[in-house]
């Protein structure tokens, strides 16, 4: 059971090639989520790999890859004592432009309180990865 869930879409003129590329390249998230300082990632962008970020003022958070679709979406998780965040990232093409959404799903006793902290930033996220791949 979902006990916190957030979603924020952006549209943009931008290819979905050009959204996928920085999405599977975790070495520039921080290029488009200025909350993030450092991200890694321990193989290929692929279902099953692990990676560590850092967010300013958080102790190093893993994330592990559990869904993988190459150039239209993918899916992270992330467990921390009291709460599974999961962070959903589609790309959809609708009349010639490309909508991406993030969406957050967070389970446990901890999710009410971390939702609204967890998401505060997406949007400006979203916008960020637009504007970068619209360059």
């Amino acid at each position: 059971m979902t006990n916190y869930e957030y979603e924020h879409t952006e549209t943009t003129t931008a290819k979905t090639n050009a959204v996928w590329a920085l999405w599977a390249n975790v070495n520039r998230w921080t290029d488009w989520d200025t909350s993030v300082k450092s991200v890694t990632i321990d193989g290929p962008f692929e279902v099953g790999s692990t990676g560590t970020m850092i967010i300013d003022g958080q102790p190093p958070i893993p994330y592990r890859l559990v869904e993988v679709t190459a150039g239209r979406s993918f899916a992270d998780v992330t467990e921390i004592p009291g709460a599974t965040l999961r962070f959903v990232h589609t790309l959809d093409e609708v009349d010639g432009r490309t909508v991406v959404t993030h969406r957050v799903e967070i389970e446990g006793e901890q999710a009410a309180e971390l939702g609204p902290m967890v998401t505060e930033d997406v949007p400006d996220a979203v916008r960020g990865l637009v504007k970068l791949a619209e360059a």
